[in-house]
């Protein structure tokens, strides 16, 4: 007999319904040609979230939500799940050795931020009006054209059709550091070297735009003593989810699940 496509999950006899399996597998990521492996991760962590809360009410804690910001308030579950986990998962308490090595092995992470001059030409259109980005798109891809034969071209076509106010300055943004900026247009800059231009439009939030770097620099190493709180931070959450990964993990080996297979 085959399998049901989408089984009866239960964990210690407590049945969790295809509707909430489903709702929650909303949240999940899945190849468009694969919806069952967002139907088993939403299973999955429904499925720990119930052994989250069968184990808070054994400890018989009782909910105290906190305030997350304002207007914002945790649930009871929220509560208890939190509450649990403060007192279950103990991480082990990051090294100074420890630390030292994050930073000997992967100090090119720890740099003063990178200095970038961009130029660029923005052709405004709302993320939501799918029209007005296709339209904006198409006179991109046009300006590009233009550019990739006239790359001289660029400050005089920015103060013609640029809808930013940069276009007084033939599109120059001045100098810029990571985080000034929008990631997506911060990622196109990273990509490209210094004078060239992007070879294709860049989508960001405030519309399409045609990038060109002028000049970049990236930050210099910092000393480790400038890090060391940083990395002590790093190393304590790695910590924790490791200690916490142990602790679900061994609800799950003492439970009794069917309907989903837990990965380990």
């Amino acid at each position: 007999m085959n399998k049901p496509l989408m089984p009866d999950v239960s964990v210690n006899g407590v049945a969790i319904s295809a509707t909430d399996i489903a709702a929650e597998a909303q949240n999940h990521n899945a190849p468009k040609d694969k919806p069952g492996w967002a139907w088993k991760s939403g299973a999955r962590a429904l499925v720990i979230r119930e052994l989250l809360m069968q184990d808070a009410r054994k400890r018989d804690l009782q909910p105290a939500p906190k305030e997350l910001e304002p207007g914002k308030v945790e649930t009871d579950d929220e509560s208890l799940i939190r509450q649990l986990l403060e007192l279950a998962v103990i991480p082990e308490t990051p090294e100074a050795t420890e630390v030292a090595k994050v930073y000997e092995d992967h100090s090119d992470m720890f740099r003063a931020p990178t200095l970038y001059e961009p130029t660029h030409i923005l052709f405004a259109a709302d993320p939501s009006d799918t029209e007005a980005r296709e339209a904006a798109y198409k006179k991109a891809e046009a300006a590009l054209t233009t550019l990739t034969k006239q790359p001289g071209a660029f400050g005089s076509l920015a103060r013609e059709i640029s809808d930013c106010p940069s276009k007084e300055n033939g599109g120059q943004l001045g100098q810029m550091v990571a985080g000034d900026t929008v990631p997506e247009f911060e990622r196109a800059m990273d990509a490209l070297d210094e004078g060239q231009l992007c070879p294709s439009p860049v989508p960001t939030r405030y519309g399409i735009h045609l990038l060109r770097l002028d000049a970049k620099a990236e930050g210099d190493v910092l000393p480790f003593e400038a890090v060391t709180s940083q990395i002590t931070e790093m190393v304590e959450k790695a910590n924790w989810a490791k200690a916490a990964n142990g602790f679900v993990q061994t609800l799950v080996n003492e439970a009794e699940i069917s309907g989903v297979e837990m990965a380990a």
